[in-house]
């Protein structure tokens, strides 16, 4: 059996589908999967054993500049690779128009997708064959293995997902250096935890015998992470890495700390033990999703807000670090102190012992 799964982006939405096409794997023997994905995204489906054929799309660069991509034939080219294949079934898990729009120049095979009530666009229902509903109140990775159980006629496991990911096979080379990734970068200004905090809990983390690794993917994250490691020992500003490399540092890691951002769920995905921060999301639906993860969450009363501009005027908390006192902003991070975060992972870290410089197992 052969699926096509449409799937484009962010992402964290990506690495999401991943436990449904384990799900299915172990339902349906043989069972394959060609996977539509966003072209910066088109390195991750590959890594599952089940998909078959990535087939980048790149809806994104079109956008800014339709007449050159219709010229160019762009789309043409698009649709002609997801007819190179007969397929016996089209699953969008997405929920949007344009992914339901990606899907409708085949012909003659059922596509299947989540229903008006389901889909975080309604319209898109009316273009699926067989349309699939599923509570919002799920987590986004059992919706996907709710949505591809019904659609290829299995029971979700009851087991956590897999994510069916090797992380071995990234490898660490040599380098047998302990240490802790910060996860800073990320994209609302409200999910950002103030960089005064990651100062001090790199001090921590530090006096845990732990290095820190901080990686950037743009100028603001590079900016964040040099003057980080100015203020701190031991912690390194790595190059600027693709999507291969960072997952290397992560699977070499001993544990990450987040916030919420996309890198946090390929953590997830590596099975690396990570403490994420939450103050304006609600991990309960879209946060790290596996085992060895925790979720420290705002306790101010207005979170979360899902917004991605802070709107609380009222509350305003100071905080100091190495003498310098500030105003947390935005306030719901208050109460997700250092202290808090490096606790949460020292609790992750308690089932290792350090001797010397080196992490080992407890009972070794």
């Amino acid at each position: 059996m052969r699926v096509l799964v449409v799937k484009i982006s962010s992402l964290g939405d990506v690495i999401h589908t991943l436990p449904a096409l384990t799900d299915a794997a172990k339902a349906i023997p043989g069972i394959k999967f060609d996977w539509v994905v966003e072209e910066s995204f088109a390195e991750i489906p590959a890594w599952h054993p089940a998909v078959d054929r990535v087939i980048p799309v790149a809806i994104r660069r079109w956008r800014k500049n339709i007449w050159h991509t219709w010229r160019q034939g762009d789309w043409g080219k698009f649709v002609k690779q997801i007819h190179g294949r007969p397929y016996d079934l089209v699953i969008d898990a997405q929920g949007l128009l344009k992914s339901a729009m990606i899907a409708k120049p085949l012909k003659n095979v059922k596509k299947v997708g989540l229903d008006r009530l389901s889909a975080r666009e309604p319209v898109a229902s009316r273009f699926y064959d067989k349309q699939v509903r599923v509570a919002w109140s799920l987590h986004a990775v059992e919706r996907l293995r709710a949505l591809f159980a019904e659609a290829l006629g299995y029971r979700v496991p009851n087991a956590i997902g897999d994510y069916g990911i090797d992380a071995d096979s990234f490898g660490v080379g040599g380098d047998v250096e302990s240490y802790v990734v910060f996860l800073h970068g990320t994209t609302w200004k409200t999910k950002h935890w103030p960089e005064l905090y990651w100062v001090e809990l790199a001090e921590l983390v530090n006096q845990r015998g732990l290095k820190v690794r901080l990686m950037w993917g743009n100028e603001e994250e590079e900016n964040r992470a040099q003057y980080i490691a100015s203020m701190v020992d031991n912690v390194t500003v790595q190059p600027k890495l693709d999507l291969a490399g960072v997952s290397q540092q992560i699977a070499g890691a001993k544990a990450i700390v987040s916030v919420d951002t996309g890198l946090g769920h390929l953590a997830a995905a590596l099975n690396k033990p990570t403490v994420s921060i939450y103050g304006a999301t609600n991990p309960g639906r879209t946060g790290v999703y596996g085992s060895g993860q925790v979720h420290l969450e705002s306790e101010l009363g207005c979170s979360p807000c899902l917004q991605k501009k802070c709107s609380n005027k009222t509350d305003r908390f100071e905080s100091s670090v190495q003498g310098n006192s500030f105003s947390v902003i935005p306030p719901c991070f208050a109460s997700v102190s250092p202290e808090r975060v490096d606790q949460a992972l020292g609790e992750l870290l308690q089932g290792q012992l350090l001797v010397g410089n080196q992490l080992v197992e407890r009972d070794a």
